[in-house]
């Protein structure tokens, strides 16, 4: 797909990191670009920074994804571009220990759900309600009609120790890819997933400076983290060339993750 004024794309999780990076990246090229976040401060300033548009979109509620796709339509048109960046990372142990008295804890079953609804659910709602609107346009070269890149992590395959819910959120993602890829070949929809691995999202960066060089060095190469702008241009990668279709990319330097 080109990339340039004549498309439309919607970007979640755009008010930071990887989103916001993508978002940037896309209106560069000239795409017109709706910014979806929760935080308004934050997406309203990206989206005026980029000459898009912003809605306030938690993507685990229908009739804010519904009302923000409306927004976004009103003012650029169909999308033919989604990026899935919108996520929630926690990190808990199936049986815990109290630090003072060396008590096992239960588990708090809501956060394993808070992980599958934002970070699968999430994903798959936005996927089935962007490409029903996707399936209106005309088709471009090679019958194309749009593309989705979503958002897994290398914890869809080597999650670590207390990562029981967001590995699974996130392998949920991996696995769904290439069979919404099938239901979508006739419809012209391509369909690709990105695994990060240690990226310098907002999260990392308010780890002190020795932790992140440590998480940084444990990179076979380069011995950094990532760069939000790194994940940016796979996107727009996957986004220009037809014929990735149905395929995930670990983006992650080489990294294999310990248990801990």
């Amino acid at each position: 797909m080109k990339l340039d004024n004549s498309i439309a794309a919607v970007v979640t999780g755009a008010a930071s990191g990887l989103g916001e990076a993508t978002a940037r990246a896309l209106a560069a090229r000239g795409v017109k670009v709706a910014v979806f976040d929760r935080d308004e401060e934050k997406g309203e300033k990206v989206a005026g920074e980029i000459g898009g548009v912003f809605a306030k979109v938690d993507v685990t509620l229908d009739e804010a994804v519904d009302a923000g796709l409306a927004k976004a339509r009103e003012a650029h048109g169909q999308e033919r571009i989604l990026v899935n960046c919108a996520g929630v990372a926690n990190a808990v142990k199936t049986v815990g220990r109290d630090k003072a008295t060396g008590e096992p804890k239960p588990y708090p079953i809501h956060q394993f759900e808070l992980a599958i609804q934002i970070n699968l659910i999430g994903t798959f709602r936005m996927i089935a309600k962007s490409a029903f609107g996707m399936v209106s346009l005309d088709p471009l070269e090679d019958g194309e009609r749009g593309v989705i890149v979503n958002t897994a992590s290398v914890a869809a395959q080597d999650g670590q120790i207390g990562q029981a819910a967001y590995a699974a959120s996130k392998a949920g993602v991996l696995g769904m890819a290439l069979p919404i890829a099938r239901d979508l070949m006739n419809e012209g929809i391509r369909v690709n997933t990105i695994l990060p691995g240690v990226f310098k999202t907002p999260m990392v960066a308010m780890m002190p400076p020795n932790v992140q060089d440590a998480l940084g060095a444990q990179v076979p190469f380069p011995k950094r983290l990532g760069q939000p702008e790194e994940y940016a241009r796979l996107a727009l990668f996957m986004a220009e060339n037809p014929y990735l279709n149905g395929e995930y990319v670990r983006l992650d330097g080489g990294i294999r993750m310990a248990p801990r």
